[in-house]
């Protein structure tokens, strides 16, 4: 397993960079996550976004659609592309501590 280390803070990752143990994540290792990626601060739209792929991961055990995300939270999918500037797979789903979505290039 790869590590990478944010603030003095150490993560074990598979090779794309995703959490190995998702059960860690909480709101800090998101931020950490996305200031990683570039993203500092976090809004209140990429909070939206990184809880509901949160809740629906731990409900359901899998990353949602696309689809549902944008129903949910009420943002465009080009507006998400522009919050998470890797996607709402590499992204968001990275950010809210979810292990490699299934179709992920």
């Amino acid at each position: 397993m790869a590590t990478i280390e944010i603030e003095n803070r150490t993560f074990e990752v598979d090779g794309d960079g995703f959490l190995v143990n998702p059960e860690i994540w909480n709101d800090e290792v998101a931020t950490l996550f996305a200031k990683l990626d570039g993203i500092d601060p976090m809004t209140e739209k990429h909070w939206a976004i990184v809880r509901f792929i949160r809740k629906n991961y731990e409900e359901k055990g899998n990353a949602p659609m696309i689809r549902s995300i944008c129903q949910e939270t009420g943002i465009k999918l080009r507006e998400i592309y522009e919050l998470f500037t890797l996607g709402p797979a590499r992204g968001a789903c990275r950010i809210a501590g979810l292990p490699k979505p299934d179709g992920c290039v």
